[in-house]
Formats: structure tokens, sequence, C-alpha cells
């Protein structure tokens, strides 16, 4: 039986190539995804252990320490308290530094200063503005040789005075600085020049993966950052023979009793070798889900193959057991040949996934996820993994055809191998999946009324789709019939002969069309479902981010410090600009009710946000007059004229609200533009928690938006951490984490659906072998050869179009019941179909179906006539 597996594996290779393509790619993403990971972690591995290189025990703030472990190993530029100058303040100085150089075993210490400076390019606007890259800073510390071993010298110097600082290559390259030049930057709000005196090299992967790094001489550093004479983390290198852990011990010795936190090297090594693995663990699993779909689809392409190659072999496999064969060996031989197949595909896929994971690195960096470089990590395990699961998924799928070909009789050796084999019930087939699709339905309902992403809630989402899209799959032959009589009608009327040919073929196996339709299904419904869950959600976001604003610009710095409070009078003097308007917020209690006020000039706020007042109006705020919204009016029981004693949020000082007395003296509609109550900026100034202003809401004259916005950033002294942003740039910015994850999901699903279009392919291909004496008869009665092609793309188009409107269809109700799990992040999130996309995903199947009947049309559209008619 070995022999004769082997001999069909050769001899229906043809017949089997969009088999072992579909397993290929399937098992090219599991090991494509295996070696990612390994490689990852490895790369991880090796950068912990060059940052680790010589550190024997690391000591740093608590909370600089918590942000360590939360960045994988990389130290913090945050994490220490602020003191009332807004700059960090830290338990670790100088003084402690020579006294842990001091201890007995310590070979040396350095310590470091971390923080954060966004650099600006030649061309005024800051690197990496439109990513999400980080902008790391720290000091410089050359040695006896005039050179820091932590950061390579390419070119130049290293920075030893107030006004030098160095620059990664990568950055330099990017804002298009050579040594000599100054170099515009900011740390925290106005901006700053220094001259480049250095380039440097590092192997942080969060620079290397396209971060920018800005190096300043230490006293430098700590006046930007912290305090003279204090760091964010000392580093301890020890004499040979000492014990990293004894040390540790007696460097705690000396610490403050509270505020740092010394770690051995081994232990440092230890967790970060945890936290790479975790990490690893998590980005792994979510690939091989997708994955795991992608075989899933292959499944139906191989369960078809051999179901197809079995009803055509039923000849051969009726002689087979007329001469002796028991049914337990024809299993076996078809379920080796499956093996075979799998086996020479998956060793194909694992050669293709090495190609997927060297480019999963610069593909995920595009989004910001800061993998560092290294070679391909190859173990035992992927190859092996690989190649088991492409066998066993193989070999599973060809089980329930193996099964049929048992009992074919030895009697249909005397039946023509074109008999039509007999037509099934599907009851049970039916109820199970009306059971399935029920249960799914019923699921998907309850969650529809759920209102929280919580972990339990999304896990109860996925069961009732998984049901869901498991009795569609199971439904599909009921659901063909009426769908594809429907198509039918269609391409009679339009094609003819040929169209009414192509319906009838099409249902002709419904089992068949059904597995064929089901693989485009599941990846139509999927990519459908998550298509209208983002952009349901993209125009949630675009409601919170410019609801009720009429501003063309907002204004804002991207680090925590706010707007000087004269800010808004340089603005309103920029030549274009109809009117600037200072927003600043505090925290209002009154009572009983807590809310938010907003402090503003009442009449260009009127200009820059639209509010509807249900009483009184904008112009009525004044100096010790509010309004408040009609929310919070009900909540705390408001009305036009009261007299309230308010406390207003705390100073930056004292910590402790202050009571004012304020009169309500309007009433609006709430919308995302406002807050729970709106006053003079005189009022609520002075009890923000920076005594700054939040933002400019800027309205610029009819016509003048355009170019206003590098106008207003040289009016506020061009900061890089200065934000000038249209509403557009607005609902950009806050659309582009989905947006990105969105194509992300669409390359990983893609796969299945091209798995799905081999799927139609290799059908119709198997399907023209079969009717090979029926496309004969129909050329030798008068059907032309252009007919034949039609006739079968035509047939290709009917099984692409029931399997997208199955899939989108079902998507469509996936991303409505799931949706609800968004509604408590998301106020304004409503369910909108996006009509365009769903539009192209159609006509994307209907070219799936011209394009996958390319060959096979052809194919049948030169077969000899006479040969064709022959009896076999």
């Amino acid at each position: 039986m070995l022999r004769t597996a082997l001999r069909n594996v050769l001899a229906h290779k043809a017949r089997l190539i969009m088999t072992a393509l579909a397993v290929l790619l399937g098992v090219a993403f599991v090991s494509g995804t295996l070696v990612f990971a390994d490689t990852t972690a490895n790369a991880f591995r090796n950068a912990s252990a060059q940052s680790l290189k010589g550190v024997a025990v690391s000591v740093r703030t608590e909370e600089a320490a918590d942000t360590y472990a939360a960045e994988s190993g990389h130290a913090s530029a945050t994490g220490t308290a602020g003191g009332e100058d807004g700059k960090r303040t830290s338990v670790l100085d100088t003084a402690l530094a020579r006294k842990i150089a001091r201890m007995p075993g310590v070979a040396s210490v350095r310590p470091t200063v971390n923080g954060r400076a966004t650099v600006a390019g030649k061309d005024g606007r800051p690197v990496n503005a439109d990513s999400n890259w980080v902008n790391l800073a720290a000091n410089y510390q050359p040695g006896k040789d005039g050179k820091d071993s932590h950061f390579p010298l390419e070119e130049g110097r290293g920075p030893v005075a107030e006004g030098e600082l160095a620059l990664d290559a990568g950055t330099a390259e990017k804002a298009g600085y050579r040594i000599g030049d100054t170099v515009r930057f900011a740390t925290d709000g106005p901006t700053l020049a220094k001259k480049l005196v250095g380039i440097v090299t590092t192997e942080d992967p969060r620079v290397t993966a396209g971060g920018t790094l800005t190096l300043f001489d230490t006293s430098t550093a700590q006046r930007l950052f912290l305090h003279p004479g204090q760091f964010d983390e000392i580093t301890v290198a020890a004499e040979d023979g000492t014990d990293e852990r004894a040390l540790a011990g007696r460097v705690r010795t000396v610490l403050p009793v509270k505020g740092a936190r010394a770690t051995s090297g081994a232990d440092l090594a230890v967790e970060q070798s945890d936290e790479i693995r975790e990490n690893s663990t998590s980005l792994t699993k979510t690939l091989l889900v997708f994955a795991g779909i992608a075989l899933f689809v292959g499944v139906f392409i191989i369960a078809n193959t051999f179901t197809m190659l079995i009803a055509q072999r039923s000849r051969e496999i009726a002689l087979m057991r007329a001469v002796g064969a028991s049914r337990r060996q024809v299993v076996r031989s078809v379920l080796v040949e499956a093996a075979l197949v799998g086996l020479l595909a998956s060793a194909a896929g694992f050669a293709v996934g090495l190609g997927i994971a060297t480019a999963l690195r610069p593909l995920l960096n595009t989004t910001g996820a800061g993998l560092p470089d290294g070679p391909l990590a190859i173990t035992v395990a992927a190859p092996l993994s690989s190649l088991a699961v492409g066998v066993v998924v193989t070999v599973l799928a060809a089980w329930l055809p193996s099964r049929k070909a048992a009992k074919i009789a030895p009697v249909a050796a005397l039946s023509s191998v074109d008999q039509a084999p007999p037509a099934r019930a599907l009851v049970v087939r039916n109820v199970l999946g009306a059971l399935l699709t029920a249960a799914g339905v019923l699921v998907m309902v309850y969650v529809s009324t759920l209102r929280t992403s919580e972990e339990s809630n999304l896990m109860i989402a996925m069961l009732g789709s998984a049901l869901t899209l498991l009795g569609v799959i199971v439904l599909a032959p009921l659901l063909s019939r009426p769908l594809i009589t429907l198509a039918g009608k269609v391409t009679t009327r339009w094609f003819g002969i040929s169209g009414k040919l192509a319906k009838e073929n099409a249902l002709r196996n419904p089992r068949r069309t059904a597995a064929t339709a089901s693989a485009l299904m599941i990846g139509l419904a999927l990519i459908t479902g998550l298509t209208v869950g983002a952009h349901s959600a993209q125009r949630a976001m675009a409601e919170e981010a410019t609801g009720g604003l009429t501003a063309d610009y907002k204004v804002n710095y991207s680090s925590s410090r706010g707007l000087d409070a004269d800010a808004a009078g340089k603005v309103a003097r920029v030549p274009g600009v109809a009117a600037a308007a200072p927003v600043t917020s505090a925290e209002l209690d009154t009572r009983g009710r807590s809310g938010v006020i907003t402090g503003t000039d009442p009449k260009a706020f009127g200009k820059s946000v639209q509010l509807d007042f249900r009483a009184g109006s904008l112009l009525d705020i004044s100096p010790g007059k509010i309004a408040v919204s009609d929310e919070f009016a009900d909540r705390a029981g408001l009305h036009v004229g009261d007299l309230i004693d308010a406390a207003m949020g705390a100073g930056p000082d004292a910590g402790k609200a202050r009571e004012k007395k304020l009169t309500v003296v309007g009433v609006y509609a709430k919308t995302r533009a406002t807050d729970d109550a709106l006053g003079t900026l005189a009022d609520v100034l002075p009890y923000s928690v920076t005594r700054q202003l939040d933002n400019l809401l800027v309205k610029a004259e009819p016509g003048r938006a355009a170019g206003l916005e590098r106008r207003i950033r040289a009016a506020l002294g061009d900061s890089p951490l200065l934000k000038v942003r249209s509403q557009e740039q607005l609902i950009r910015e806050n659309n582009e984490s989905i947006t990105t994850v969105l194509t992300m999901m669409y390359g990983l699903l893609g796969l299945a659906v091209v798995i799905a279009v081999l799927g139609v392919v290799n059908t119709l291909a198997m399907s023209v072998f079969e009717r090979t004496r029926e496309i004969g008869m129909l050329r030798a009665i008068g059907l032309d050869r252009s007919g034949i092609r039609q006739m079968v793309r035509l047939e290709a188009v009917v099984i692409s179009l029931f399997g997208a409107v199955l899939g989108i269809g079902t998507g469509i109700f996936l991303a409505w019941a799931g949706g609800s799990l968004t509604t408590s992040s998301m106020n304004e999130y409503e369910m909108a179909l996006p009509w365009g996309s769903l539009a192209t995903f159609l006509a994307l199947a209907l070219l799936t179906g011209v394009l996958a009947a390319i060959w096979p049309a052809r194919r049948a559209s030169r077969l000899d006539m006479l040969r064709s008619v022959q009896p076999s």
C-alpha cells in the first residue's frame, strides 16, 4: 500500500499542487512565527547581556526600577518624583556614588542620568514627529581616554561643556546634522540649542529601531532632567572573584531607608529573561492564532481535494478491494498519500517561513515595536513543530475522505468512472448546523448587552464568534441552493446558456461548493468584522476629538508642560488668526458633586467651539459667573441664578481645594469640546494644577487657514515639543493606532484569503477533469471554446460571490454584537457600515472568481472533443 500511495502522489501531482500550496503557506506562517519568536528572544537576550556587561549591581530609585521592568530591561527616563520646578528629584547623588565606590569588592561605579529630548531637524520639524518612537537622552561619561564605552564614537568627540551635545548616527542622518551644526531641541517646553560635537552608535533597540538618542555632559544632563549632583541610576562593576549578590547586600546597607533599590546583575539577568519570555510569548501566541486560521482554511482545500480524487478513482479503489485489499488498507493508503503531501509541502513551507521571519522584524518596527536586530535563531523545535503541524493537519483533513474510500464496494469496479456518486441526505448536517448557529447567535446577542471589554467578556465574544462561524460553515450546503439559484438567474439572463450551466454546475455538489466557498467566507468574515468595527471606532474617536470644535487648529505641548498664560495673546496677533481661545481646567466641587471647569476667554471661545445654550449665553460669562452643562446641572441640581459655594481645584503649592462663590448664568448642552462648567480664565487659571494653559484653540480668518501652522509655531518659539494640529490631523492622530492594527490584521488574514483563492482554483481544475466527457459532449452539440471558458469563469464567480455574501453578512453581525464591548471606553461608539469597503470586498470576490478560473477555463476549452467523449 505504501508503493500504491507513492504511485498515486506521482500520478496526481498536478492535481495535488494546490493542496500542497495551501499546506506550504500555512506551515510557512507557523514556522516563520516560531523562528521569529526565537530570533526576537535571542536578540533581546543579546541586547540585555550587552547592557548588563560588567554590571555587578544596579542601584535605582524605586520608581525608576518599576519603570525599568515595564520597559523590558532599559533604564527609565522617568520615575523619580517631581519637584516644584517640574524637574525630577532623586535620592541617588554624588555622595552616595562615592560611598559605594569605596566599598570592598567595588571596581568602579557609573552614575547615569536619563531623560527625554525631542530633536528638531534642519527643516524645523521634530524628528519622528509622525511616529511613536521614544526620544532618549542621557549623560556621556568619558573615561581616561576621553571616550564612553557605552556609546562608541563614530565621528567627532563626546560633549564636555554646557553648550555641546552628541547624537546617535541615525538621528543625525534623519535630521540632516553634521559635526559643528547647531542642534535645536526641547526637553520640557522651550527650545534649546547646542553645538553638535559628536556622533555615536548604540545597541539600544529603542534607538536602533527608530528612536533618537541625545547625549550631554553629566552636569548639563543633571540641570536639564534632575538637580545638580543627582542621578537616576548607579551601576557598580565588581572586582574579580566578588560575589554579585553579596555585594548587592553590602550596597543596600548604605542606601537611604526609602526611595532606592539595589539589584545584583545576576538577578537583573533573571528578571529580564522572564520579561523577554513573557513578551515574546504574547506576540508569538497572537501570530500563531492567525497561522491557525490560515491552516484551518487550508483544511477545506485538503478535504475537498481528496474527496474529489477518491470520487475520480472509485474504479481503481474498487479493483483494489476486488483483488483483496481490506478497508483498513485503503484508509492507510489514502492517509499515507496525505502524509507524503504534507511532509513535502511542510518542508518547503519551513524554508518560506524563514523569509517571513526575516521580514517580520522590520515590518513590526514600522509600528513602533522597537525590536532589536539580530541573526536568525533556528532551534530544533521550530522545524520539527512545523513539519508535525503540516503533516498532522493534512492527515486529519484527509481522514474523512479516506473513510469514504474504504466504503467503495468491489462491485463498483464494473461502473463507469464518470458515474456521479449518490447524493447523501443533509438532514443531520443541517440540524447540527442550525444548532451551532443558533447557539452562536444567542451568545452574540448576549454579548451585545455587555458594555465593558473585560477579559471574561472577550472570551464569551470569541466563543460566540467561533460557534457562529462553525454553524454557518456547517449550514453552507443548505444555504448554497437559494443563494446560488438567485445568482444563477442573473448569470442566465446576462450570459444565456453558459450562465445557466455555471449555476447548475455549482449546485451539482452542494458539499463541494460549500467547502470551497467556506474557505473564502472565513477570511472575509473576519476581515469584514474588523473593518466594520474599526470604521465605527474611528468615527467615534473622530467625534471625541473634534465634536463641537469649530477651531481650525489646536495648539499644545506634547509633554506634560502647559502653555504660558500669554500664549493666546501672542497667537492672536499672528496675521490670519481670527481668534485664539486659551483653555485651562481645574477641579470643581459643589453640592456634593465633582466636575471639571474650563477657563477661557468667552468671546474667543465662542468662535472656536459650537455651543448650544439652553439658558443664558456665552457672553453672560464673566468674573464670578459661570455656565454649566445640562448633565452637570442635573447631577448637582443647579439652575440659572443660583449662587454656589464651589471648591476649586488644588493649587500647586498647598494641595488644598479653595472655596469660591460663583453665580450660574447659563446652561449649555454638553459636547466633547467642553467640560462640566465654563468660566473665565481669571477665575480658573489660579486653581489649575500647573497654572498654565492646557491648549489653545485657534480660529483662522476665512480663506487664511493654509500655512497658518508655521506662523503659529514661530509666534510661540517653535519648540520641537509644540504641536499645532488641524482637525484633520487630530482625527488622523486619534485613528492612527486603529489604522496600524487594521493594516497588520489585513496582512495576517490576507494569507487565509490567498489560500481560499487557491481552493477555488483547485476545485475548478479538478471539476474540469471530472467533467471531461460532459465538456466534450457540450462541445459536440455546439458550445464553442469561448462558451466553455465563460461557463467555468461564471461558476467560479458564483462560488466566490456565495462565499463573499456569507462572509460579509456574518462579519457585519459579529461586528454589531461585539461593538457593544467598546461603549465603556468610547461613549460615541455606534456601528457604522463602511459601504465603500464592503463594495470593494464584493468586487474583489468577483475578481477572485475571474482570476481563479483562468487556468481551469483555459484547460477546459482546450480539451480534445473526440477524446473527451470516448469512454474510459
